[in-house]
């Protein structure tokens, strides 16, 4: 486990560096995880992503289906990847402070 220092917090990441605590989550880290993960400049479709993830880890305490993450926002999956060049998985969930999902390499 490794620390990261975001203002005056000191956040707690995993082997694969994402958030060992959803709660610890604010605005800032996407910015920090954007640079980690190449996205470049955050646009408001990465917004769109990353709050419709957050939104249904809330709901349902996992990261939705590649498919219904496709469904939901509008985006097809090559989108997708050209948002987040590490996939839906690795690269927004990260962004999006939820844990890895299961089955992502």
């Amino acid at each position: 486990m490794a620390f990261i220092q975001i203002k005056d917090n000191q956040i707690e990441l995993d082997e694969d560096g994402f958030l060992m605590n959803p709660d610890d989550w604010n605005e800032d880290l996407v910015a920090y995880f954007a640079k980690q993960e190449e996205v470049g400049e955050v646009t408001e479709n990465h917004w769109k992503v990353i709050n419709y993830l957050r939104d249904y880890f809330k709901k349902f305490g996992v990261a939705p289906m590649v498919r219904k993450l496709c469904k939901e926002t509008g985006f097809s999956l090559t989108e997708i990847y050209g948002l987040f060049p590490s996939g839906p998985g690795k690269g927004a969930c990260k962004l999006a402070g939820i844990p890895k999902p299961t089955g992502c390499v």
